[in-house]
């Protein structure tokens, strides 16, 4: 999975982590070009993720969450759901492309689903 997830921050321009979380907010596996502490990243999206999808798919009718993301001044995170247990998460700098992490995200998780 490690492989996976360095092959995916190689792959999308400004991105630097690349991470398995549980719905649960708890590290399955990650790789970072920094020093971020990628337990606090998936833990606090791991909640923002639960939330989003439990208005789309109950309060909304918006059906299942197939990705989100969120942009700050200084750091983007595009989340990937795998199944229902797991998401991946792609944290991304200013000069990111969404397009890339939109698709390599995608092919990345389906390639992980099978591990999970």
């Amino acid at each position: 999975m490690l492989n996976h997830l360095s092959q995916l921050v190689a792959d999308v321009d400004g991105a630097w982590a690349a991470a398995i979380g549980g719905l649960d907010g708890l590290l399955v596996e990650g790789h970072t070009a920094t020093t971020a502490d990628l337990n606090l990243l998936v833990a606090e999206h791991a909640g923002l993720l639960r939330t989003a999808s439990a208005a789309y798919s109950q309060t909304l009718n918006g059906g299942q969450t197939r990705e989100l993301y969120l942009r700050g001044e200084r750091l983007s995170v595009y989340l990937h759901p795998i199944n229902a247990d797991f998401f991946l998460l792609l944290a991304l700098d200013g000069r990111s492309n969404l397009g890339q992490a939109r698709l390599y995200g995608r092919d990345t998780a389906r390639k992980l689903e099978s591990h999970l």
